[in-house]
């Protein structure tokens, strides 16, 4: 793949329905910090292209649980983040994708919700599992350019309807009527610091040291060690190819604030009851859901603001963000399954097993993100992005401190590694049981949580989980043998390799032939056959050798040199990503 259809590919898996509507929905609750993990998101696209991916690219992986197992040997580590990286998929991915879109077929049509998820698995479905990888990239690229378009064009019929200046008015005065006296004085009463960034490092919904450190901690393990995010730049053709598909999608991640934050403001002023209501009766006139119901900030916009023809388009947008969400979990999670842990269990799978259990398991994923969807409703005062980002603070931190520890420092040993893992494991999952044992109480009853639950933020108690794993695998990699320094050649950044030495590309190829055979010497299969083949990828194709133009394409891409005008271009182009995002920051400060 080229740099635009990478950066596409990586900006369309990463925006989806969920930003649409989670980000508008706390626009409305709470103002414009929640877009405070966009613009570090900048960075960490940049460290994705500049620092992670040439060791991916050195040590020759397919998926993150792979390059695990490669730079610390063992098999335990590999499966660990394989089995952790499908719960996330399924908390914080699959069930928010179909919850988020059966928002939007709710609100503008009036089905019933997990209708709606049936009709969208049914479509999406289709083209992930026949396509593969190439299919999702290509209708990733494609939704991109609806994706953008689709919200441009939202954001300016909202702020026709109510400008820069009147909202910086109305939003303050924006409370509903049916707002009720209770023990929580916010309830119901929008911020008074909704138009800042930068908010009380205790008392806010989003501290401000919380939101540098904390966000910084979520968004280098998704952007630079998540699979979805990963394997796009390792499917670009060079690496140069794969940085300015980093700084194709780090240039606009600045967009959701202007076009999706302010427009759920915005929707706040204009349908103030509905989405600001705070009396559970209400909320479930309004949305289905008496916890809240601001995550139909976005939807509600759409269907009442935009005309008739631009409507059908908006929800052809968001159902594009949706579909490609959805297809690039399915195509990667399948991917992790098969590789990382399928694989172990049956070492001699053949390919055209592996196909079919790639398949089989996508529809378990769905299975179990359906049912899940009833927990989303309930968490966080019905707050969609709140309850996603708790999710990745809980679970994400010892990830993001193992692969730092094991791309940066070669010092660092499996059991220190796969120790540091367990212990943030038992860190993370003790305070998600207490989130769940004890959910965020309806407006107008009183908060009986215990105070570590009540009050101490969840980005913080990601900052303190990345600390405590951090001191801890340093700790014990030190008491313990390192490996020989010829184990992790290639496999960290002082240690990986800009050319292949001594090696001959052609293995890799023809060790992975396809075991199929030609399909002219046994006669044309029956038309049920070929069906069960085009949905399992089993079908029968005559076999081919590499050739030339295929080898020197590989040699290519393992190759991490990059000539001097594409280094010049790319350094200027992130200089100019971390300049817009810092510039942004300081407006809003």
């Amino acid at each position: 793949m080229v740099w635009w259809s990478v950066g596409a590919s990586l900006y369309a898996s990463n925006i989806g329905s969920e930003h649409f509507v989670g980000l508008a929905g706390y626009g409305a609750a709470r103002g414009i910090t929640m877009a405070a993990y966009e613009l570090i998101a900048m960075h960490a696209f940049l460290l994705l292209g500049w620092y992670f991916l040439p060791v991916f690219l050195s040590a020759r992986v397919y998926t993150m649980p792979e390059y695990l197992y490669k730079r610390f040997g063992g098999q335990r580590i590999r499966v660990y983040i394989a089995v952790i990286s499908l719960l996330l998929a399924v908390f914080t991915k699959t069930s928010v994708a179909l919850y988020t879109g059966a928002i939007f077929i709710q609100q503008a049509i009036g089905w019933n919700i997990y209708l709606s998820v049936i009709i969208l698995l049914s479509i999406t479905s289709i083209y992930t599992v026949m396509g593969g990888l190439t299919t999702v990239i290509y209708t990733d690229a494609a939704q991109f350019v609806i994706m953008i378009g689709g919200a441009i064009v939202m954001m300016v019929l909202a702020f026709q309807r109510i400008s820069w200046e009147e909202l910086q008015f109305l939003y303050p005065i924006s409370i509903p009527s049916e707002t009720m006296l209770s023990p929580n004085s916010s309830c119901g009463f929008p911020r008074e610091d909704a138009f800042r960034f930068f908010r009380h490092p205790v008392t806010s919904d989003m501290p401000w040291p919380a939101m540098i450190l904390g966000i910084s901690v979520t968004v280098v393990w998704y952007h630079c060690t998540d699979q979805i995010m990963v394997q796009r730049t390792l499917a670009a053709k060079t690496l140069a190819h794969a940085k300015g598909g980093c700084v194709l999608a780090a240039i606009m991640k600045p967009l959701p604030l202007f076009a999706m934050v302010f427009p759920g403001m915005i929707s706040r002023v204009l349908f103030t009851d509905a989405v600001a209501c705070v009396d559970p009766d209400e909320c479930e006139k309004y949305c289905q859901n008496p916890s809240g119901c601001t995550d139909i900030a976005y939807p509600k916009l759409v269907v009442n603001v935009m005309p008739e023809g631009l409507r059908g388009l908006m929800l052809a947008v968001v159902m594009s963000g949706l579909m490609s969400s959805l297809t690039s979990i399915f195509n990667s999670s399948s991917t992790i399954f098969t590789i990382d842990i399928w694989t172990r269990l049956r070492p001699k799978a053949k390919e055209r097993e592996l196909m079919v259990v790639g398949r089989v398991f996508i529809l378990m994923l769905v299975a179990f993100s359906v049912f899940w969807i009833s927990i989303i409703q309930a968490s966080h005062g019905g707050r969609l992005v709140d309850y996603i980002h708790s999710m990745t603070s809980y679970l994400s931190p010892p990830l993001c401190a193992v692969f730092l520890l094991a791309v940066t420092w070669p010092r660092t040993t499996e059991k220190a590694a796969f120790w540091g893992l367990m212990l943030g494991l038992l860190i993370g999952m003790t305070r998600l049981a207490t989130d769940l044992s004890f959910p965020e109480p309806h407006c107008g009853e009183i908060d009986t949580r215990p105070n570590v639950i009540a009050h101490w933020h969840y980005l913080y108690f990601g900052i303190l989980s990345f600390c405590i794993i951090m001191t801890f695998t340093i700790t014990v990699s030190l008491l313990t043998t390192p490996l020989p320094p010829k184990n992790t050649q290639g496999l960290t950044w002082p240690t990986r390799k800009l050319e292949l030495i001594n090696e001959d590309p052609t293995t890799e190829v023809t060790s992975q032939k396809d075991e199929t055979v030609d399909t002219t010497e046994q006669g044309e299969p029956s038309l049920t056959r070929r069906v069960v083949d085009m949905f399992c990828g089993t079908g029968r194709t005559k076999q081919t050798t590499p050739t030339e133009k295929d080898l020197a394409a590989l040699q290519k891409l393992y190759s991490l040199k990059e000539s001097r005008l594409e280094k010049i271009i790319l350094n200027i182009s992130a200089v100019v990503v971390i300049a817009s995002s810092w510039f942004v920051f300081a407006y809003f400060a």
